[in-house]
């Protein structure tokens, strides 16, 4: 059997195929197609298309986070280990996670909270992180959304894409009412694996710059 054994071949003639399958690529600007191909070509599913949202010119908010080398907050290990590791590096960034932080896990017990929310709050707190990747909890995005209203101003980037039943589409709603900069999803789907894509296409085009 003949096929193609070159990974850039692979994946270009892959991006090919997406952008001629979708409905209506034009719609996007050069760089939000890029982030709508990137989580295409990780899920095979063509309904993110009509499901993703940008607010608040997200990839450029990104761009800037990134290069002052940044902090990452993943919410899950899978993220944190997930993000392109030698773009990361290129730029100073770090990822971190600290849902399974010792302080993080007593607080939770003692408060009777998910763990997501106190590393959320953790987090916020730390000035370092410029950008959110939500994957997984819905309650993490709702914790983050909750600090930003007390606080009243953000200037980071919220990738929010927890995937579920249980309030993630409610998460992600309540993400979409807030004129800050964000990419989420509407509905139940997203998930750790939409949350890498999207950052690793923002790097990736942050690179192309």
């Amino acid at each position: 059997m003949e096929y193609i054994k070159n990974p850039m071949a692979i994946e270009e003639g892959s991006m090919q195929i997406i952008e001629s399958e979708m409905t209506a690529p034009e719609d996007f600007t050069s760089d939000a197609l890029k982030v709508i191909k990137r989580v295409i070509h990780t899920t095979a599913d063509f309904e993110y298309e009509s499901l993703i949202r940008f607010s608040g010119d997200p990839i450029e908010k990104g761009i800037q986070h990134i290069k002052r080398g940044c902090k990452i907050y993943g919410d899950t290990n899978m993220i944190t280990v997930g993000v392109n590791r030698v773009l990361l590096q290129a730029y100073g960034c770090t990822m971190v996670n600290y849902v399974h932080d010792e302080d993080v896990k007593a607080q939770a017990l003692e408060k009777g909270i998910t763990r997501s929310m106190v590393a959320m709050e953790k987090a916020f707190y730390d000035k370092e992180i410029g950008i959110y990747l939500i994957g997984n909890a819905p309650t993490a995005l709702i914790k983050l959304l909750e600090l930003i209203d007390k606080q009243g101003h953000f200037d980071g980037l919220i990738v929010g894409v927890p995937v579920g039943f249980v309030g993630a589409k409610e998460s992600k709603e309540l993400l979409m009412e807030r004129d800050i900069p964000y990419i989420s999803i509407k509905g139940r789907k997203g998930g750790s694996p939409v949350a890498v894509a999207m950052m690793n296409a923002i790097l990736k085009i942050g690179k192309e710059r």
